[in-house]
């Protein structure tokens, strides 16, 4: 036993955002998120290619006019609502555990965080990624940059991973409190739950196995140990456990995936098609929860709030309704304590 007892601090990451709603800045931002290989799966030369001369000429004025839509005062909404998490998750857990928040891409960086822990007396972290499906082109990403930062250092810091936490009662039953009023006031005669796609290729990369990722329909019906690291089998793990907690009936509710990009396959069914083909079904009032994400941000607020309302009304919906991540909510901040306690179980702070 160690004469001076670890001094622990929480690490929570997400993916970041840019510092302004402008194509410099955006441009800036994306440079960094989309030249990761673990985002675009391709050979150096071809991803550099790709960024250059069609990515990055064009799309950041796009991805500005975006993001102007959802920015406030306070700056860009995943970062306002991460600032938020951080600040009410440290009350909870009292000074004896030292919370942090950091971005994969962009600021405040995931290399100051560790180097601020650090200087604070920090010996041992818990990483806490911010997103509750597993996928290596985010919790992978994110676990990658940690161990390079942290190997960095002379006194590297013990690390400590919180593992994803899709179906966790924490996540499951913060997201179901923060649905349930916005469902009884919106009164849907359906329910999306919507997701960040993932190109099939980096899917069936993740397959141990290597013969059992979409190969066949139901491939997602349940969590073995053959795709125990399937991100789309994590989803649909997600949608069970909340279509359970909130008691929705099983043929009014659906999974879906979004933000595909590029002509590569992506795994489906989309929730753009969905949206459109539920409203021409007679579909007058449709609610669409985004369990992949813990905070709001561009992917929930402009794509399914803005652009995914437009087209459910073009397409002959009444009304759709997006209903909130759970983001710096009380139920998600006890949801937090509650992981990280399961995950670290000697970790300070009241349970």
């Amino acid at each position: 036993m160690s004469r001076f007892p670890l001094k622990t601090a929480v690490l929570l990451v997400n993916l970041g955002s840019p510092v302004a709603p402008t194509p410099p800045a955006v441009r800036v931002f994306l440079r960094e998120f989309l030249g990761d290989p673990r985002v675009l799966d391709m050979p150096g030369i071809a991803r550099a290619m790709l960024l250059n001369l069609v990515i990055l000429p064009f799309r950041p004025r796009k991805a500005a006019e975006a993001y102007e839509k959802i920015w406030s005062e306070e700056g860009s909404p995943l970062m306002v609502h991460g600032r938020a998490l951080r600040e009410r998750v440290a009350d909870r857990l009292g000074p004896a555990v030292r919370v942090e928040l950091a971005m994969r891409y962009g600021h405040p960086t995931i290399e100051a965080a560790l180097d601020r822990l650090r200087w604070s007396g920090c010996d041992r972290v818990v990483i806490f990624p911010l997103y509750p499906q597993f996928a290596a082109s985010t919790t992978g990403s994110i676990l990658e940059e940690v161990y390079r930062q942290a190997g960095l250092l002379w006194n590297t810091p013990f690390i400590h991973v919180v593992e994803p936490y899709y179906d966790h009662p924490g996540f499951i039953d913060a997201a179901a409190e923060v649905a349930r009023p916005a469902l009884d006031a919106a009164r849907p005669d359906f329910v999306l739950c919507s997701y960040h796609g993932l190109p099939e290729k980096q899917v069936r990369k993740g397959d141990d196995t290597g013969n059992q990722c979409l190969a066949a329909t139901d491939c997602c019906d349940r969590i073995w140990e053959g795709n125990r690291n399937c991100y789309r089998a994590q989803c649909f793990a997600t949608s069970r456990a909340l279509r359970g907690r909130l008691g929705l009936a099983a043929d009014a509710t659906a999974t879906t995936f979004q933000s595909r990009f590029g002509k590569t396959p992506w795994i489906q069914p989309f929730t753009d098609v969905e949206i459109t083909a539920l409203a021409r079904r007679g579909v007058k009032r449709l609610a669409v929860l985004c369990p992949a994400f813990v905070a709001d941000c561009l992917e929930t607020l402009e794509e399914i709030g803005i652009r995914g309302r437009d087209a459910f009304r073009a397409a002959g919906g009444d009304e759709l309704t997006l209903i909130p991540c759970v983001n710096s909510h009380a139920a998600w901040i006890e949801g937090v304590v509650h992981i990280l306690h399961d995950s670290a179980p000697w970790l300070a702070g009241g349970a």
